[in-house]
Order: C-alpha cells, then sequence, then structure tokens
C-alpha cells in the first residue's frame, strides 16, 4: 500500500527536483505492411500506425493530470524500416518517401517522435540495408519528427567496419544537407553497439523483430532528485552515498512503473519494459554531471569521474531493478552533452574532453551522445570515433552509441543552440591526426572470444 508520506514525497520530488516520466513509447510491428508496391506498403504503415497510436496522446495526458506526474513525451517505435520496405523500395528516394509516410502519421497523432527508420548490420548489409542508410541524409532533412538508428556491431558477431565507414561519411552528409538549421539532422541519427530491442528513448528507438505487435515501453527520468537526495548526505561514506542512490532510484522507478501499468491498461497493449535511465535536461537542477559534482569532483571530467559515473550507474541500476517487473532499454545514466547544463559547464572550463567522454561511457548507459564537433572533421574520423564506441561496447558486453554533430560553419570556441530538450553544445575539439588507412580496410572487426558461448 502506498501511505501518505510517499504520496507528499512524490509530489515533493515533481514540484521541485524536476522528476518526470520522460516518456511513454509504443512499439507498433509492421511486418505485416511489407508489400511489394511503395504505396501500398505507404498506406499500410499509415494506417496501422493510426490504428494502434491514436489514443496515446490523450491516455499519457489523463495519466499526467490523474496522478500529477508530468510526463514530457508520447512516442513511437517501429520495426526497422529497412526489413518493411526491402521488397518496394528500390532507390534512395523510395525509402525516404517511407519515411515522410512516418513523419506525416507522426503529426496526425500528436506524438513529438518517431523512431526506427533503422538498420540492423552488425554482421553485414543487405541491399535493401545500404539503400535505406544511403537515404537518411534525405529522410532526416524532409522530415521533422523521425530518427533514425543503425546497429553496426555486436559482442556476437563483431564489428562492420565497412558499415562504420560508411556512417562516418552518412553523419557528415546529413550535417551537410541540414546545415542552415546548425546540422540539426545529426541530432536525429545515432549509431550502436548491442541495440536493445525495447529502448523507449530517442533517436535509438525502434521496436525489435522478437517483441510482440504492440509494446508499451516508459522512460523515467530524475537526475534532479537524485542530486537533491545525495545533498543530505554530505561528507557520508561510500555505503552510505550507495544506499542512498539505490532507495532514491526505487522511488523514481516506481513512479514509471505505475505510469507504465496504467498506460498498457487503458490502451489495451502489453507493458514491455522501464527504461530507469537518469536523462538530463537543459534545465538548471536536472543535470547528470551536477550528481557527480555532488560525489565530490569539482567539474564532470576530474580525476575519479569515471569511477563516480560507475558508482552511480551500479546503484541506479540495483535501486532500480526492484521496484520494477520488467526492467529494460538502457537503463541506467545518460551523459549528453548538449542536454546538460552540467556538462556543458564542465567542457566549458577545459574540465571535459572527448577522450574522456569515451573513458566515461565504458561503464554508463550509452556513450559518446549530443557531441558537436568542427563542420570540417573529415567523415574518416568521424568513422573512426564510432569504431572506438563500438570497440567499448563490443568488448564489455553492453550497448554503446554514437551521436555526434559535425556543425558546418562552425569550429572550437563556438556554441550550436538547438533549442528546447536538444539544448545547446559547445563545438568541441577533435584530434587532429588521422585515423584513415585503418578505416579503409574494409571488412569486419571480429567479435572477441568470450563472445563464443555456445
Amino acid at each position: 500500500m502506498i501511505n501518505i508520506f510517499e504520496v507528499l514525497e512524490t509530489n515533493n520530488m515533481v514540484e521541485k527536483e524536476n522528476l518526470d516520466v520522460r516518456t511513454i513509447t509504443m512499439g507498433i510491428n509492421l511486418l505485416s505492411c511489407v508489400d511489394k508496391d511503395l504505396e501500398t506498403c505507404r498506406k499500410k504503415i499509415y494506417n496501422t500506425i493510426y490504428e494502434a497510436t491514436k489514443d496515446l496522446v490523450a491516455t499519457g495526458e489523463y495519466i499526467s493530470r490523474e496522478f500529477g506526474i508530468p510526463i514530457v513525451n508520447k512516442r513511437i517505435s517501429v520495426t526497422p524500416i529497412s526489413l518493411v520496405g526491402g521488397a518496394c523500395c528500390k532507390t534512395v528516394e523510395d525509402f525516404a518517401s517511407i519515411a515522410k509516410t512516418l513523419d506525416e502519421v507522426a503529426k496526425k497523432v500528436g506524438v513529438n517522435f518517431i523512431g526506427g527508420y533503422s538498420a540492423l548490420v552488425s554482421k553485414g548489409m543487405t541491399k535493401a540495408d545500404e539503400l535505406l542508410i544511403r537515404s537518411i541524409p534525405l529522410a532526416l532533412s524532409t522530415t521533422e519528427r523521425v530518427c533514425s538508428s543503425v546497429n553496426l556491431g555486436s559482442t556476437k558477431t563483431g564489428i562492420n567496419m565497412d558499415a562504420v565507414k560508411l556512417m562516418g561519411e552518412i553523419i557528415l552528409e546529413t550535417a551537410q544537407y541540414t546545415k542552415e538549421n546548425d546540422s540539426l539532422g545529426c541530432a536525429k541519427l545515432v549509431v550502436f553497439c548491442n541495440a536493445p530491442d525495447d529502448n523507449p528513448f530517442m533517436a535509438g528507438a525502434f521496436h525489435g523483430v522478437t517483441e510482440a505487435d504492440k509494446i508499451i515501453n516508459v522512460g523515467v527520468s530524475g537526475p534532479g532528485v537524485v542530486k537533491t537526495a545525495l545533498e543530505k548526505v554530505r561528507g557520508e561514506n561510500f555505503e552510505v552515498l550507495c544506499e542512498t542512490i539505490k532507495k532514491t532510484a526505487f522511488k523514481v522507478t516506481r513512479v514509471g512503473q505505475l505510469v507504465a501499468q496504467e498506460a498498457s491498461k487503458m490502451l489495451g497493449v502489453p507493458f514491455g519494459i522501464v527504461d530507469l535511465s537518469l536523462a538530463p535536461t537543459p534545465a538548471i537542477g536536472d543535470s547528470v554531471a551536477d550528481i557527480l559534482c555532488e560525489i565530490g569532483l569539482e567539474y564532470a571530467g576530474a580525476p575519479g569521474t569515471t569511477a563516480a559515473l560507475a558508482l552511480l550507474n551500479d546503484q541506479v541500476k540495483k535501486g532500480g531493478v526492484m521496484a520494477s517487473s520488467y526492467v529494460g532499454g538502457l537503463s541506467g545514466a545518460f551523459i549528453p552533452v548538449s542536454e546538460d547544463q552540467g556538462m556543458i559547464d564542465a567542457v566549458e572550463a577545459g574540465a571535459l574532453t572527448l577522450e574522456k567522454l569515451e573513458a566515461m561511457t565504458c561503464v554508463c548507459s550509452v556513450g559518446l551522445d549530443m557531441i558537436a564537433i568542427p563542420g570540417d572533421t573529415k567523415a574518416t574520423t568521424i568513422s573512426g570515433i564510432i569504431a572506438d564506441e563500438m570497440a567499448i561496447g563490443m568488448v564489455n558486453q553492453k550497448t554503446t552509441a554514437v551521436r555526434i554533430i559535425p556543425v558546418i560553419g562552425k569550429t572550437v570556441g563556438d556554441t550550436v543552440e538547438f533549442g528546447g530538450l536538444l539544448g545547446h553544445a559547445p563545438v568541441m575539439p577533435v584530434n587532429p591526426y588521422s585515423c584513415e588507412a585503418f578505416v579503409n580496410r574494409g571488412g569486419r572487426i571480429p567479435a572477441p572470444i568470450h563472445s563464443f558461448k555456445n
């Protein structure tokens, strides 16, 4: 039973500590939409998504009012479009037309993003996979709400370096296509190693082929709640610190579980998972970097940062996993630059570099996220950065990702304004030395020896 103290405590977290449910995401299987005729396929996609999600936004708003819990975003994820469109798409333009269909239905039902303009190429690329990937710049520059992701590697298969090389070029091309808007298209594009099938967060959400026809996944967020709790135990030892984070993560995740169950019941769609990631926003007091400072660092990036982040990530998972019947997605701590004011401050102070961020990704949920780099960065350099991050995920049997934004016309020292939840970012320097010969070798990096567990 929930007592009055817990109700008051939750209300306080919502009102004063930026607690929110970041997203309710409905995943939808589109394999029934496969057709050899492009127009028929597009109509099937539109109708399937519309029928499944027409009540999603209204349901989220009702739950938010009923329980007094902000639900910031309502989103959709779909089966990777390379699988759905493979039979009817013969050109880049064909695939981009499906992206426009996704955008149209997303606007019609009122969600802020739709994810799944995706390809899974960790071991090899089909013709459809490659066509979709090559269509990404056109698709993201001609739509508003479509998000794209590509899985380039896994612990079981290794890293597809041909796809890594291609994605370096595609990211740069997407930046060029959207240069009038500070290369914003790249903020809707992410590459993965070990991509989860049930991630509710954008830009990486897609509906995995192992999932049911429809599913409800919820992403919670509470960096401000964790920081406030830690303020009360300043100077205490690590045991007290860890217990405080665990207990707080439990409370935050219980809110997500409540919302997920209610949305599932109202929509008649099975409950999938709660993703208990700490997802920051540009709002003051809603920062993962500020939690690291509260743990005892002058800035995120100072010596001890990786250890502090490892502690935080582990305790969040230990506390959260007890609060929900199903935990999944990414679950842990996001460390984007542009979406976290504390991270921005650390970069501007010179405390946080791209290399230190890469080290931090070894122990947190995702990877190099929402990082602005100079627009004249070479495609092979971007591919090298991606390869490093894929290797971390592959060897450590974890999800890693890269969402990097080469901002055309900007250089180190400039600031990029994305607005809204995407915030703003200082353009960070990139190692100037070439990896071109490495990236151009082609082929696949084999899976590590510990992948062979049969």
